[in-house]
C-alpha cells in the first residue's frame, strides 16, 4: 500500500523525523507509540498526505468548526461526494437523509445531546468524539486517528476503536495507550527522536518489550517490514 524510504522531515524548521524507512501494508491495524516530541503526529501527517484520497483523517487538532452544530460539523466529512450546491442548500436546512445519518452515527458515539447543538458548548471529551465522527462520516477505506481517544475514559477507548476497525479496512493510530495498543493492534512501531526504535508484530508483541522501548533499553535491532505484495 504505501513504501517510504530515508524519510527526513522538519516541524517548525526542527528536524522531527530522521532518515525513516516504513512500509506499510493494506488491512494492517498499526499503532505509532513513543513519548511527547518523538515526531509521531508529524509521521501521522506525511502519511495522510500520501494517503489522503483513501483515507480519513482524525487529528489532535479536529478542525472543528466553532460557530457551527454538531450536525454540520460532522457533515463536513462528506462534503466531497456532493455538489457544492447540495453542501450550500443543506448548511441552511439539513436534509432528511444526512441528518438521519449523522443523528444515528452521534448515537452510536454516547453523543446523547440533540445534534442541532453547537460545538462552543460541547466538552472536551464530546469536541474529540465530534471529530471521530466526522472522519467516520467520510466513509473512507483507511483510518488515520492522532490519539483521537485522549479525552475518553479507556472502557469507552475500546468500544470506539471496535467501530473504527469495523468501518475501516486500515488503520493507522498515535496511541498513547499501551494496553489499547497491545491488545487490539496487529503490528506497533515505536518512535524515538524521529527514528525508529520498535517495529513489532502481534506474534512478537508483548508488554515487556513495549516497557523496555519506553525505559531506553536498546530493543533488538529492527528493520522496515517490506514485503513484495507493497506498491
Amino acid at each position: 500500500m504505501l513504501r517510504i524510504e530515508n524519510l527526513t522531515l522538519k516541524y517548525e524548521e526542527k528536524l522531527a523525523i530522521r532518515q525513516l524507512s516504513l512500509s506499510i501494508k493494506a488491512g494492517e491495524k498499526l499503532a505509532i507509540i513513543g513519548t511527547s516530541g518523538a515526531g509521531k503526529s508529524t509521521l501521522l501527517a506525511h502519511l495522510y498526505q500520501c494517503l489522503k484520497n483513501d483515507a480519513a483523517y482524525s487529528s489532535q487538532k479536529q478542525g472543528l468548526v466553532e460557530g457551527l452544530s454538531t450536525y454540520h460539523n460532522v457533515f463536513m466529512g462528506s462534503l466531497s461526494r456532493h455538489h457544492w450546491s447540495y453542501n450550500l442548500f443543506n448548511l441552511v436546512s439539513p436534509f432528511k437523509l444526512p441528518l438521519s445519518e449523522v443523528t444515528l452515527l452521534c448515537q452510536e458515539l454516547e453523543l446523547d445531546f440533540p445534534v442541532s447543538k453547537r460545538l462552543s458548548e460541547l466538552s472536551g471529551g464530546q469536541r474529540q468524539r465530534v471529530a471521530l465522527a466526522r472522519a467516520l462520516y467520510q466513509q473512507k477505506d483507511i483510518f488515520i486517528g492522532d490519539e483521537p481517544f485522549s479525552a475518553l475514559d479507556p472502557l469507552m477507548s475500546r468500544r470506539l476503536l471496535d467501530m473504527v476497525f469495523e468501518r475501516h479496512n486500515t488503520v493507522i493510530m498515535v496511541l498513547h495507550d499501551k494496553s489499547l495498543a497491545l491488545e487490539h493492534f496487529d503490528r506497533i512501531i515505536g518512535l524515538k527522536q524521529g527514528q525508529l526504535h520498535l517495529d513489532a508484530r502481534q506474534d512478537e508483541l508483548n508488554s515487556q518489550l513495549v516497557d523496555d522501548f519506553y525505559s531506553d533499553v536498546p530493543p533488538p535491532a529492527v528493520s522496515p517490514i517490506l514485503t513484495g505484495s507493497d506498491v
